[in-house]
């Protein structure tokens, strides 16, 4: 099943426009006063020529420069399947979810034991992505570490394109790193200009809160949207630690650095295909640990919607994950309350699917509780169809009162309609003892094994895998100044 636009949900705002237009007049305060440290004289330069305020490396942005911005970003990123397929409208209430990027652990699906993150476990990851229908992109899970550290990037993408079609947002460790990545992804598109016409990846890049851009990060976001490519530009500030601890002071310092993120693309290229991103986590002061299955983490994913949708962005967003060390009745409250927080608030980008232990352990049955939970919720949330058919006002008066509505054709034609996963257990008792009585976290065990023994992604054409590898092995060669030895 190839997903498409997911739109047209139930939905919410929790900030209404007149509040949006406070915090963004709040951050162009910030961004005009107090301003951003940019670490590339490169990107200084671009805005002092621009009317920017440069004093150093602080740079602090006229207001109109920022709105001039805002008014040139496309209100649409098109993320495509490989191969060209337009599926992923990132616009209006889209949504649309995917895993995360960073974990350096994984929860072994056939051991149960918590291990470090490995490169086929990246190969095995995505390709349980690729048979998801609820998982409509990739990121790549975990950090490998069984390459040399300074190309594992680099390997994981190699990872990705092999064993999807989906659309993927990568990560990159620098801007030589950020070529090579692009290179390879041209390389499966059939050249530059098909995969900006046709584009299957963006890269997810962030700020230093506060107010700190560091040079890897510009050179990263000026080089990708030179050439046309998506940006993803988060800021992450975490609550009473890089950014004020209330609510809306975290937001208009997080919305600030958006903003700046916005006008260094739109200054690169006027056009350049940018999306709004806000990952606010509270830190939980008992512990001391970064909260990802907080309320508030998804109540600030919800405000960075409305802003987004305030200023007619793209918007990236959080859901399906958990602060759960193991996927138990914490992991699934937790995955189901992100996810729904995202579909209600029209997120467009969801990430993070799979997460466990506060961003650190990865997990593939986690992956698979949140594809059953997101049908789940978008079955929940979908609009009400009236309609002469769905109103069956003649059938009613057929069948009358006491009479029976299960032998009509109108039932026929509708009962599928009713969602259902065979991952759900809806016999009754014996029913289920009789088939051994497992529960979800079993049933989910066997299924993801399953998918990773039976589902095999559509192949790239020869001889296009052997040009990655040799990219890949360049790359080595290059910033490891070794011959790669990868399996």
């Amino acid at each position: 099943m190839k997903p498409g636009a997911k739109t047209g949900f139930q939905h919410f705002r929790v900030i209404d426009g007149e509040q949006c237009a406070q915090i963004h007049q709040a951050s162009l305060g910030i961004l005009s006063r107090t301003g951003i440290r940019l670490l590339d004289t490169e990107t200084v330069s671009l805005l002092q020529k621009a009317g920017a305020d440069v004093e150093g490396n602080i740079v602090r942005f006229p207001p109109q420069l920022v709105e001039w911005a805002l008014r040139t970003a496309p209100p649409r990123v098109v993320l495509s399947h490989r191969g060209g397929e337009q599926s992923l409208l990132l616009e209006g209430r889209n949504v649309h979810f995917g895993t995360g990027s960073d974990c350096p652990y994984i929860r072994d699906t056939r051991t149960g034991e918590r291990r470090a993150f490995l490169k086929q476990d990246v190969a095995e990851g995505i390709r349980l992505c690729d048979a998801l229908p609820n998982i409509d992109f990739v990121l790549s899970i975990g950090l490998i570490s069984d390459v040399p550290s300074a190309v594992s990037d680099i390997h994981q993408f190699e990872a990705m394109l092999l064993n999807t079609v989906k659309p993927i947002v990568f990560t990159a460790h620098g801007l030589a790193n950020c070529h090579l990545i692009v290179e390879m992804a041209e390389l499966a598109a059939g050249g530059a200009e098909e995969l900006r016409l046709n584009c299957n990846i963006a890269i997810f890049v962030e700020a230093n809160p506060p107010l700190v851009f560091t040079k890897e990060t510009l050179q990263k976001t000026m080089f990708m949207a030179a050439k046309g490519l998506p940006v993803v530009f988060s800021s992450g500030p975490m609550m009473g630690v890089s950014g004020p601890q209330t609510h809306a002071g975290i937001i208009a310092l997080s919305n600030a650095e958006n903003l700046a993120g916005n006008t260094i693309v739109q200054l690169t290229r006027a056009g350049a295909p940018f999306v709004y991103a806000h990952g606010i986590h509270p830190l939980d002061m008992q512990t001391m640990v970064l909260a990802y299955g907080a309320p508030e983490l998804s109540f600030n994913t919800a405000v960075a919607a409305d802003l987004a949708h305030f200023y007619g962005l793209p918007v990236w967003g959080y859901a399906g994950c958990s602060d759960a060390k193991i996927l138990d009745e914490q992991a699934a409250m937790e995955a189901t309350g992100s996810i729904i927080m995202s579909l209600l608030s029209g997120n467009n980008l969801v990430h993070d699917v799979g997460y466990l232990e506060s961003g650190l352990t990865s997990s593939f049955e986690m992956i698979l509780l949140s594809d059953v939970v997101i049908g789940m919720a978008r079955s929940m949330l979908k609009p009400l169809d009236v309609s002469p058919e769905t109103l069956a006002l003649d059938l009613i008066d057929r069948v009358g009162p006491g009479g029976s509505f299960i032998q009509e054709d109108h039932t026929l034609r509708h009962f599928r309609e009713v969602w259902y996963s065979t991952l759900i257990d809806r016999r009754n008792y014996q029913s289920w003892t009789a088939r051994g009585s497992l529960p979800m976290g079993a049933r989910l065990n066997q299924h993801v094994l399953q998918l990773l023994r039976d589902h095999t992604p559509e192949p790239l054409p020869e001889p296009i895998p052997g040009a990655l590898r040799s990219v890949v092995e360049r790359a080595t060669r290059e910033l490891v100044g070794v011959q790669s030895t990868d399996c």
